[in-house]
């Protein structure tokens, strides 16, 4: 499974490698659970919603993984409430900064098993050049936002995909990333 934010009552966005492969025009074996907090209960505030269409970046890349994006169309509308609710997308051009939330049901260790209950974590936004010198200067495009902690202990994890990076710098939160890929 991956994770995905919702952007309006009707469409989600995931990330592109979690759809790859998967039937774009008829995925209706897919779905979404909106409100979801404790995957091992039903809290009765979980709305799940069946795909009526995928769209994925006309230049995402497999191999590379460049942009990372879908857009999942849901089959009907969400009913927004204090569970279930948009995150807005940034100003075009925006640099996100700072502390922002990475958050899903991926695993708590490397190989680990995935919790119940929904996480977050804080991790600081980090420079194009930082991550180029970690990752190397062609694993990183300009499709690409990094994020995390040099000393790791703190990050996203497998299960986490699609998830959003949501930063508040602008004063209100919104979507600065997807949860993609790392080590």
């Amino acid at each position: 499974f991956c994770g995905a934010s919702i952007y309006n009552e009707n469409w989600a966005i995931c990330a592109g490698h979690c759809v790859q492969g998967e039937d774009m025009n008829n995925p209706d074996y897919l779905q979404v659970v909106a409100g979801e907090h404790n995957r091992d209960v039903d809290e009765g505030n979980e709305q799940t919603i069946i795909l009526s269409k995928i769209i994925q970046h006309e230049d995402y890349n497999g191999f590379t993984i460049s942009n990372d994006i879908s857009l999942l169309k849901l089959s009907q509308p969400l009913t927004f409430n204090d569970y279930v609710g948009p995150i807005a997308l940034p100003e075009a051009g925006h640099a996100a900064s700072g502390e922002c939330i990475v958050s899903g049901w991926g695993a708590l260790s490397e190989g680990g098993s995935s919790p119940s209950v929904l996480q977050k974590v804080s991790v600081p936004i980090v420079s194009d050049a930082e991550c180029r010198d970690a990752y190397g200067q062609n694993d990183i495009d300009d499709s690409m936002i990094c994020a995390g902690v040099p000393e790791g202990g703190k990050d996203s994890c497998q299960g986490d995909s699609g998830g959003p990076l949501a930063c508040s710098d602008t004063g209100s939160p919104y979507l600065a990333g997807i949860v993609s890929w790392g080590y």
